[in-house]
């Protein structure tokens, strides 16, 4: 049976997807429009000016969320690339074109904001060429229109061609099936437990199926539509909210119903299982070899940052562990000790309290019970919303144990023209300064052919009778050092000033 095509909405930050989306729904979808519109990665279904429908799914466009824009690539049937007509093709913007391709997807070039003053859609088309999307305009085959989320303008031009692509396309899919679909993202809901967002592909999905995702199982409690209203079944190509998992499965698992509890519940015990052991594989490691051992040597010098992890979804979790692991450097790394999808619980804090560890909570907030425990543990929670903000601290945190650098700066040379023995202080050493300045206090090194044979500092500095804080080029001057009377004639002295700076990453 001919299936909805479903859609993927990619591009840059702020370039203005979502509000294409919202205004896509608020003009096509029915009056009663319930606000469920997911913060992370949104489903919905959009019924078209000719009647058909079309689901799209909204992705993320910040620079961390790579996996989740690929998954998004992975499920769709078409791309469309939102691109900014004053802003022109940015680095995630790209990193779309990439994806869609990679995906072997068509792509359609949506060129947003045009009813700002400074929109220039020709540039849009003429960057695109460097990333070898040829539009149409300029003899290629990637089709664009030119909207305004804003003004409205031309959505329904975009909704036909989004109806045409698919009717080239010629989706199909058996209804009469068994379900099987993705897990497009999933969260821990206070009131509803485990909540996954699937997209189902093939089948249909109905309440009081069986299902199997990743490592969890669990029966179809209810399904949610995108609207928010509770339906029974859900066929190709149609998102929904799954409640009924015993525990929040991986976005990205796929998603199968399976005959029994007995075939669900052996499925995920050997898929657990395969889990822990590349877990412990990783977090032991072979030890046996001698390029890891070498490692291991190289890494025993290395301080770590540890901390736990908790967030709202999955998908954001992903991009805040990978953001933080690309932090790292030679000296100091960021470890997470356990990251999970929920609120902060008492266990956190007690894993937190015995490790020494301070909590990261994005968009999650600590229980009663955790937030007590963390007072009197003297764990800190510290929450997020926004994953910049995050990775900037943990930064900040992580530079603090960096090991300061030590600088010096050279001050000037002198060189020993005479050695007096002055009674109470014993050797004064006679120089000129030879280039730039010599001042007491400063460090100094006693070089005698060119070999260093002490450093120390400056006891004392004197112009004739007088103590003197520095000496210029070219004038003479007398100087004591610090227990050390070894001094002869021709000897240079170099001064210079230490200054200890603080590494930042």
């Amino acid at each position: 049976m001919p299936r909805p095509p479903v859609v993927t909405v990619m591009g840059h930050v702020d370039h203005g997807k979502t509000s294409l989306l919202d205004a896509i729904r608020s003009t096509n979808v029915a009056g009663g429009e319930a606000g469920g519109i997911t913060q992370h990665i949104g489903a919905y279904q959009v019924t078209t000016p000719s009647g058909g429908k079309i689901t799209f799914i909204d992705t993320p466009g910040h620079a961390a969320f790579t996996s989740m824009r690929a998954r998004g690539a992975k499920v769709t049937d078409v791309v469309v690339l939102v691109v900014a007509a004053d802003d022109g093709v940015m680095p995630q913007t790209v990193e779309a074109i990439h994806h869609a391709k990679a995906a072997k997807v068509p792509m359609i070039v949506a060129i947003n904001k045009i009813d700002k003053p400074d929109a220039r859609p020709e540039r849009v088309r003429s960057e695109l060429l460097q990333h070898e999307v040829q539009v149409e305009s300029l003899g290629g085959d990637v089709i664009d229109v030119e909207v305004s989320a804003t003004q409205k303008t031309n959505l329904d031009q975009l909704l036909e061609l989004l109806a045409l692509q698919a009717e080239i396309l010629d989706l199909k899919a058996n209804p009469n099936r068994a379900a099987e679909g993705t897990v497009v993202e999933a969260r821990l809901d206070r009131g509803r437990g485990p909540v996954a967002t699937v997209l189902v592909q093939r089948g249909t999905l109905k309440v009081g199926d069986i299902i199997v995702a990743g490592a969890e199982w669990g029966r179809v409690r209810a399904l949610v539509s995108d609207t928010g209203g509770n339906v029974d079944s859900a066929g190709p190509s149609t998102p929904v909210e799954v409640l009924g998992f015993n525990g929040t499965p991986e976005a990205g698992d796929r998603l199968a119903v399976v005959e029994n509890e007995s075939r669900a519940r052996e499925v995920t015990d050997y898929r657990a299982r395969q889990k822990r052991e590349k877990m412990v594989a990783r977090s032991a490691g072979m030890r046996g070899s001698l390029e890891q051992m070498m490692s291991q040597l190289r890494t025993a010098g290395r301080k770590e940052f540890p901390l736990i992890i908790k967030g709202d979804v999955q998908g954001s979790l992903e991009a805040i562990i990978g953001a933080l692991e690309k932090l790292g450097t030679e000296e100091v790394t960021a470890r997470v000790l356990h990251a999970g999808v929920g609120g902060i619980t008492e266990s956190d804090v007690t894993l937190a309290e015995a490790s020494g560890v301070p909590i990261i909570g994005f968009n999650v907030r600590a229980h009663k019970e955790a937030r007590e425990a963390a007072e009197r543990a003297g764990i800190e929670i510290r929450y997020y919303n926004i994953i910049y903000d995050l990775v900037d601290d943990v930064k900040k945190a992580m530079s603090g144990l960096l090991p300061p650098t030590i600088r010096e700066t050279m001050l000037g040379n002198a060189q020993i023209l005479e050695i007096f023995n002055v009674s109470k202080v014993g050797k004064v050493a006679g120089c000129r300064v030879t280039d730039g300045t010599v001042e007491r206090g400063a460090n100094v090194r006693l070089i005698r052919d060119n070999v260093v044979i002490h450093e120390g500092k400056l006891s004392q500095l004197k112009r004739f009778k007088d103590d003197v804080r520095e000496v210029l080029s070219g004038q003479e001057c007398g100087m004591a050092f610090e227990n050390y009377q070894d001094m002869r004639q021709g000897d240079v002295i170099e001064c210079y000033r230490v200054e200890t700076v603080q590494r930042s990453l």
